[in-house]
């Protein structure tokens, strides 16, 4: 069942591999269209983490010989797999704008379709549930804890420089201020 597990791991990297080419694509893009990009001192923190959460999950598992608990580990499977359709739906709304840096293209209008249309950042609420979900399919409870503490911290200067970026850029606050934050309590708009 541990081989199981790497198996998901080593696919998620994979998917973040593809992730990043696609983003570097969109970023050169947008840059070059006067993208202006905000936060980069907060951007390797959140490279760091993100970079060594995978490996965390696999070498917990491995040193602390956790193993797999079905009442919960595929609950958290199902998840991760709800998060992987959150994020692909987001990345396939914002198209060629989206990446993983702060990029604001002034003049161009906030996207108000898709997830965007319940919450503001639909793709941090996949990385929180994939934060806790991933290391909890197979009991690592100190890799979920650790990086849903140090995420939420990140998120909170994240998402303050990206919509400080937006208001200032793309009327932001116009169009997705009454919007909930990343849990959509309320109803579409």
């Amino acid at each position: 069942m541990v081989t199981a597990y790497y198996a998901l791991l080593a696919a998620i990297a994979a998917e973040r591999t593809f992730e990043l080419r696609l983003s570097r694509r969109n970023a050169k893009r947008a840059l070059a269209q006067g993208g202006v990009e905000v936060g980069a001192s907060h951007f390797r923190w959140m490279q760091l983490l993100h970079a060594s959460f995978l490996a965390c999950c696999a070498l917990e598992v491995a040193l602390l010989h956790r193993s797999f608990d079905p009442r919960l580990g595929l609950p958290m499977l199902a998840l991760v797999f709800a998060a992987q359709a959150l994020r692909y739906w987001a990345i396939a709304t914002l198209g060629p704008r989206w990446n993983v840096r702060v990029i604001a293209q002034p003049g161009l209008p906030v996207v108000t379709s898709g997830p965007y249309r319940w919450v503001r950042h639909p793709n941090y609420l996949a990385v929180v549930v994939e934060g806790f979900a991933i290391p909890l399919v197979y009991g690592a409870w100190w890799t979920a804890l650790a990086f849903t503490v140090l995420n939420a911290w990140l998120l909170r200067v994240r998402i303050a420089v990206e919509e400080r970026a937006l208001v200032e850029h793309c009327a932001f606050a116009d169009r997705m201020g009454d919007r909930p934050l990343i849990v959509p309590l309320r109803g579409a708009r």
